[in-house]
């Protein structure tokens, strides 16, 4: 399918994802913080000019939107296109395919396409410039067992096996096409879970919700998979990442987890030139503060712009562009009177705020008196602050403690400092005798 054309000398692709539209926060709507972000993004089409929007999966957060979901989606489109720029969109594994695909043949004649059939992956969306056609494959989020009927000849058991097949068949028709020598260059789009972005064998640096994600069923997916587009943009991890310089993850708008608060947000702003440029000017290749997993698996053949298969590619330049955090997340400790009075934490109390009390019984009624000051406290983790003498072992602890002892301090903790009443430790007393009793008959 054809769609634009411009005479511009680079075609600027700007790269996002995630957008988990009707989202929630420990209860709480995300729906205006994330309108904040996506009439940030608009501008920044007006403002670079950008003329391609790709959006790679979870464009909602559930498979049956609520209505108020649908107008923010709507607002965010309406805006990309009227400041000139295509959509193309695809499904994520939030998404339902068939919801979000809805009138979808309707919305490209609007310059929206939006991807959601597994057919379409080897469909291209062609636009061009001034240096020939860009061909943009859209990979819709691909279940095995839900499409594997599709293609019966092909051994389709897991994400890796579908998206090599995808692979394949989009390399096989971008040839077709004529490919680098009349000026055809490539982009492609998916929703998956590459490798050495959050290593398989650690699992401590992923996000609560990239982790909750995994744990429904997503495999992960070897970078070699996406040898040959020149550029990949990639969905699923909420954290911005770069596995090469052309296979990217954008990560999330918003920041859905306290896990995720050093993560920045926003989009990678994309230049594709002519198919023999082939350096690259990208001021964030060397930021230290961006993950860097390029390192070879030693399992897995290695793919980057060196590989003889990509030396055309056509990448010109890749800029990260920041997008603004309505509101942030931040993680306080403290016993709670500090918490609550002192001055020093004056600068988190418009945030999301995560609280660890240190103090050594658990307060009475902490979340109701950070929530004076913090308003927008939406989490309260008693840890009290370790001593020497709480580092001995628990049966160093209690050697030299009686039955009626530990009882007594274990009720004393569970119950926010209140220890045992009277007629409780007499009901103890009797028990533990009544036991004793009964241990020297036996």
């Amino acid at each position: 399918m054809s769609a634009a054309t411009t005479n511009l000398k680079v075609m600027k692709i700007l790269h996002t994802s995630d957008w988990h539209i009707g989202r929630t926060f420990h209860g709480h709507s995300t729906l205006e913080h994330l309108r904040v972000v996506l009439h940030a993004l608009v501008a920044v089409v007006v403002e670079r000019q950008v003329d391609v929007v790709v959006v790679a999966g979870d464009i909602f957060d559930s498979a049956t939107p609520a209505a108020e979901s649908y107008r923010v989606l709507t607002e965010a489109l309406r805006g990309i296109r009227d400041a000139g720029a295509t959509v193309i969109m695809t499904s994520g594994n939030h998404d339902s395919a068939t919801r979000l695909g809805f009138q979808s043949e309707f919305a490209q004649l609007a310059g929206i396409h939006i991807l959601t059939r597994p057919e379409q992956h080897s469909e291209p969306i062609t636009i061009s410039d001034a240096h020939g056609p860009v061909h943009f494959y859209g990979i819709p989020y691909l279940e095995p067992s839900l499409v594997r009927h599709l293609y019966p000849d092909h051994e389709l058991r897991s994400h890796t096996q579908v998206l090599t097949f995808a692979m394949r068949r989009i390399r096989a028709d971008a040839a077709g096409r004529g490919g680098r020598s009349v000026g055809g260059r490539s982009v492609v789009l998916s929703h998956c879970f590459a490798v050495d972005v959050a290593a398989p064998t650690d699992t401590s640096e992923a996000s609560d919700v990239e982790r909750d994600i995994t744990a429904g069923g997503l495999d992960f997916v070897p970078m070699s998979t996406f040898d040959g587009p020149d550029y990949v943009a990639l969905g699923h991890i909420h954290g911005r990442a770069k596995l090469s310089d052309r296979v990217r993850y954008s990560g999330a708008p918003l920041h859905y987890s306290f896990s995720e608060a050093h993560k920045p947000r926003g989009a990678w702003l994309v230049e594709l030139g002519a198919p023999d440029a082939t350096a690259l000017s990208d001021p964030a290749l060397s930021d230290p503060a961006l993950p860097d997993p390029t390192l070879p698996d030693p399992a897995l053949p290695d793919a980057t712009l060196s590989d003889p298969a990509l030396s055309t590619a056509a990448l010109s330049s890749v800029e990260w562009i920041d997008l603004p955090v309505p509101r942030r997340l931040s993680v306080i400790t403290g016993t709670l009177d500090d918490l609550v009075s002192d001055p020093s934490y004056a600068a988190y109390e418009g945030d999301w705020v995560s609280a660890i009390l240190t103090d050594r019984v658990r307060p009475m009624d902490g979340m109701r008196r950070l929530q004076q000051r913090f308003p927008h406290c939406v989490l309260l983790e008693h840890r009290p602050v370790v001593t020497a003498t709480a580092t001995r072992t628990y049966a160093a602890r209690v050697k030299s403690k009686s039955d009626n002892e530990i009882i007594g301090g274990f009720l004393e903790y569970v119950r926010n400092g209140v220890g045992p009443t009277e007629f409780e430790r007499t009901l103890i007393s009797d028990a533990l005798s009544d036991q004793r009793a009964r241990d020297s008959v036996a």
